[in-house]
């Protein structure tokens, strides 16, 4: 990554990010239009900086991002701006970064969630959600339904949903500015 196209990510998709973050954590949804703003933003700036060439990895990018959630979003495991939140990140990072954040995120995601589960002394609820998907994930006319689904956990009051565009954005952050702290940056 270049330094100019660093610092005008850090400029305006960080930012971008934090916000949906935010927005995620306190609403549980993320904005269509924000995200929107912050790919078409990057789109923009993949092609200043980098031509055709920018604008075909941020395409590629958003793809990735789209292929790594699009599964859990149709099995109801998470929400759908999540998923453009992702792509969004996708088009500013192009498609190696974007799935390395995007397993990053994941991990994190996982953190966050046992971390929840424990301070909250919800063991046992989390091991029936936990049961729950299983069952689902093993009888084929239930992957795709409501059953086991994120909303349906939220509802039954014993667990909490991870707003998961913070751990998205925590792994983007972390992959982004990594190489920054080690002096790798190129």
């Amino acid at each position: 990554m270049s330094w100019p196209f660093w610092i005008t990510t850090c400029a305006i998709m960080i930012p971008g990010i934090l916000w949906a973050s935010w927005i995620d954590y306190k609403e549980r949804r993320v904005p269509n239009w924000l995200n929107a703003v912050i790919g078409l933003i990057g789109l923009g700036m993949q092609a200043w900086f980098f031509g055709w060439e920018g604008m075909g990895q941020g395409l590629l990018g958003c793809l990735v991002g789209f292929v790594a959630l699009i599964l859990p979003w149709m099995m109801h495991g998470m929400g759908a701006g999540d998923v453009k939140l992702m792509m969004a990140i996708g088009v500013w990072l192009g498609p190696w970064w974007t799935f390395i954040s995007f397993c990053v995120g994941v991990i994190v995601g996982g953190i966050i969630a046992v971390v929840m589960i424990l301070s909250t002394g919800r063991l046992w609820s989390a091991y029936a959600n936990m049961t729950t998907i299983m069952n689902k994930m093993s009888d084929r006319s239930k992957v795709f339904t409501e059953y086991g689904s994120a909303k349906s956990f939220a509802t039954e009051g014993g667990s909490q949903l991870l707003p998961y565009g913070v751990p998205l954005t925590i792994g983007t952050l972390m992959v982004f500015f990594g190489p920054a702290f080690s002096g790798i940056l190129v």
